[in-house]
């Protein structure tokens, strides 16, 4: 399940992730529950048809529970290895978000009983502080288990990746640096902090 606000980047991690995990061999299959704005819906097909994996999706206000449900009943049957599910990004109210969250996962706990295994949350490292505050927000609309922090590409603005990781204890686990489809490097702490002194 990947969360986040609009316009960080997450649906583009998706298509970097489903990408990458096709590459390893695995099959992969999308699920649009980002049915709030119909852009969300095509951007994820765009990203379906450029790396080749089937989406499933429904008409824009639909409800993001019943298509995460029918991603993972369509991918039990097609006997895909990963399922990425795409959520809805407005922090218009939290309650809302909240319990949106919750239900998407309880309804894909119908399917497979321990699903989500991970909840990816996509930050944009730009925007430094304010990351903190999505950071906070989303971990206590849902156990976010791990990070993706996107727009690192140019200037060190990557400082805020340790800090989100510090204060949430949550492992980074990719970094976008780029807008192409191999721009998304799982997270080296090591090449990281070399990064700053070089």
């Amino acid at each position: 399940m990947v969360v986040g606000i609009n316009g960080v980047g997450k649906t583009t991690t998706i298509g970097k992730l489903a990408s990458q995990f096709k590459k390893q061999g695995l099959k992969v299959v999308l699920g649009a529950a980002d049915t709030f704005r119909a852009a969300a819906i095509d951007q994820l097909q765009v990203w379906a048809d450029r790396t080749d994996v089937p989406i499933i999706k429904q008409e824009m206000g639909s409800d993001p529970a019943s298509v995460a449900f029918d991603t993972l009943a369509s991918a039990v049957t097609q006997n895909a290895d990963v399922v990425i599910i795409d959520t809805a990004g407005r922090l218009h109210n939290k309650v809302n978000l909240m319990n949106e969250l919750t239900k998407i996962k309880r309804v894909m706990q119908k399917v497979v009983d321990d699903a989500p295994h991970e909840v990816l949350l996509v930050l944009d490292g730009s925007t430094g502080q304010n990351a903190f505050e999505q950071a906070k927000q989303f971990t206590l609309a849902t156990e976010v288990t791990s990070l993706a922090v996107t727009k690192l590409d140019g200037t060190a603005k990557g400082g805020v990746v340790i800090g989100i990781s510090d204060q949430f204890k949550i492992p980074v686990k990719y970094i976008g640096v780029g807008e192409g489809i191999e721009d998304l490097q799982v997270f080296n702490k090591h090449e990281f902090v070399d990064s700053f002194f070089k």
